[in-house]
């Protein structure tokens, strides 16, 4: 298939994930934004899909993910949580299908426009680069609504300050951290006005297309890798304690007590 053919694969101008090619660069934007880009099935498959579209595409030197509207990604769905959700990952790698980073061999640029709770820093996480504008926060809520959190702690760890890192896992939704916290504590590397967000991550695309693709690719390969070997036992075992949690009654009290609007009542042992 020729490389227009491919590129024509990679746009998607309407549903629960948009995608646009701009120069070599392809840009993602999370689609869900009255439920403020929560993820759910859908959003998560379609995220999976269009990776291995991007992945076939030899033009392609960058990817950005950013949200629609004014949140980039408020995490699990509650919805979804509350649920019974169908077709866990086996394995931690297996359940991140979602993720660009390690199904793609071109960096990846996380723009984080609003807010970026729970599983939406999977994302930041991932991502190669990570900017944000003036208007986002961050939080990690998991245990404020009786859900164990573990993978994005696990890939945070190398990125971030241990101990807001650790602040953000133990106070759930009562840590916020604005732009400026979340920089220094190296969540972000650079806050742009909310404005330039896209404007500089495209910017910043376009420096990484203008360098070798292969030389790119392979040092990449080598920062990732490192961080991999790093991390990869511990992510499998912080995925077997997310799976093993979630027949605790606490697991489905928080998500829908959050729904209903009340107060958990959470199950002592």
């Amino acid at each position: 298939m020729a490389d227009s053919d491919q590129g024509e694969a990679l746009t998607r101008t309407s549903g629960v994930l948009l995608s646009r090619m701009s120069g070599s660069t392809v840009v993602v934007t999370l689609n869900r934004p009255d439920r403020a880009n929560a993820l759910d099935d859908e959003l998560m498959d379609a995220l999976a899909d269009l990776w291995t579209a991007v992945a076939a595409n030899r033009s392609v030197r960058c990817v950005i993910v950013t949200g629609a509207g004014r949140a980039f990604c408020s995490g699990a769905d509650a919805s979804t949580l509350a649920g019974s959700r169908g077709g866990l990952g086996d394995t931690a790698r297996q359940e991140l299908d979602f993720l660009p980073g390690h199904r793609l061999a071109v960096p990846v640029i996380a723009a984080v426009n609003g807010v970026c709770a729970g599983g939406g820093l999977h994302f930041v996480s991932d991502a190669d680069i990570c900017i944000s504008g003036r208007s986002a926060r961050f939080l990690d809520p998991h245990v404020s609504v009786g859900n164990v959190t573990a993978l994005e702690p696990i890939m945070l760890r190398l990125r971030m300050r241990a101990d807001v890192l650790a602040r953000m896992v133990l106070l759930g939704r009562e840590e916020i951290l604005d732009a400026t916290a979340a920089e220094r504590a190296g969540l972000v590397s650079e806050i742009v006005p909310d404005a330039d967000l896209l404007p500089r991550a495209l910017g910043l695309a376009e420096a990484v297309g203008r360098n070798s693709p292969e030389a790119v690719r392979l040092s990449r390969r080598v920062l990732r890798s490192f961080e991999e070997r790093l991390w990869g036992a511990d992510l499998d075992l912080g995925w077997e304690l997310v799976r093993r949690h979630r027949a605790h009654p606490d697991a489905t009290e928080g998500p829908q007590a959050f729904l209903d609007k009340r107060t958990p009542r959470w199950s002592v042992e």
